[in-house]
């Protein structure tokens, strides 16, 4: 005979608490079966082991529940350790890093290589039970990613005038081909999860660094993926006065760049965003990708989490 001890009710109050979650979360699954996701995985968070095997594991719950994840992931603090090891001294414009021979040299060894290997190993460590493996991409591979490079205006603060500013080997994507993604997604023997790291080639066969915000909302308007998520460092987007903005429409991200509210590393976001729903995608959002399983808040809970981004109404 058997009893029930303290520790097993603890335990069994810890299920039935997990059963519900789950119930609850039903509506919201069923929502996003058999859709596209695309992921954008970045910030100071791919740094931390702990939370990239969280990120992982969150990965291969959303495939086996039917979800197809795209991850495409940056690589910013990476690059930038790198080159200071090197002693190469990196510049931004709007959030985008400046590269030059050097620069890009190292950029693609980072990111196509370490980063981006890492990240396809842990998704697969994480699956290893059910079979689900991640495949590490760049858009150099099949032609995945064709770009064109990548130019930014500013004014000079004392005289106004508009100087075209050079930013080296940066692209922006100009053709998605979607073939080799959607061999993978649809593979239907094998449970593949496509991860892909920002760097493009031009016509003239030149290798481009891409912001990775960027390539996500491009390859997420090519699938025409249900959601986009832009995992970063921090909570989402913010107001004037500092505040969390939950829900925002289109025009009322585009009015936050012409007031100056949006600055640096947003700019490129919510420009992604925007691109991203006008190519079809039904709603963006970004939130903060240090918090354990924030994926998993967004996609299947009511309350959701970070800044959601969807299309004006229609009037």
């Amino acid at each position: 005979m058997i009893k029930q001890t303290q520790s097993d009710t603890e335990l069994e109050e810890k299920g039935w608490a997990t059963a519900k979650t789950l119930a609850e979360a039903l509506p919201y699954i069923q929502i996003y079966d058999r859709e596209i996701v695309t992921i954008k995985y970045g910030g100071h968070a791919m740094g931390d082991e702990a939370v990239a095997k969280l990120f992982a594991g969150d990965i291969v719950l959303l495939k086996l529940l039917g979800i197809s994840p795209v991850v495409v992931h940056g690589g910013g603090p990476q690059i930038s350790a790198m080159l200071n090891r090197a002693g190469v001294k990196s510049t931004f414009v709007d959030g985008l890093r400046v590269t030059d021979d050097a620069t890009m040299e190292i950029a693609e060894m980072v990111l196509s290589g370490a980063v981006n290997k890492e990240i396809a190993n842990w998704i697969t460590r994480a699956g290893r039970e059910a079979d689900v493996r991640g495949v590490g991409l760049s858009g150099k591979d099949a032609g995945l990613l064709m770009v064109e490079k990548a130019t930014r205006i500013k004014k000079d603060p004392d005289s106004m005038i508009e100087q075209v500013v050079d930013l080296g080997y940066v692209g922006e994507p100009k053709v998605v081909d979607d073939k080799l993604l959607r061999t993978l997604i649809n593979d239907p023997e094998h449970d593949y999860v496509p991860v892909i790291a920002p760097i493009g080639v031009a016509e003239d066969g030149l290798t481009y660094n891409i912001n990775a915000d960027t390539v996500a909302g491009a390859v997420a308007g090519k699938l025409n993926a249900k959601r986009m998520l832009l995992l970063t460092d921090i909570a989402g987007v913010l107001d004037a006065d500092k505040d969390l903005i939950r829900q925002m429409t289109v025009s009322e991200a585009r009015q936050l760049i012409e007031d100056g509210v949006a600055v640096g590393g947003m700019i490129p976001k919510l420009e992604t965003a925007i691109g991203a729903i006008e190519a079809g995608v039904e709603a963006v959002v970004i939130l903060d990708g240090r918090r354990p399983h924030a994926m998993l808040v967004e996609l299947f809970t009511e309350h959701g989490a970070g800044t959601l981004i969807t299309r004006d109404p229609v009037q």
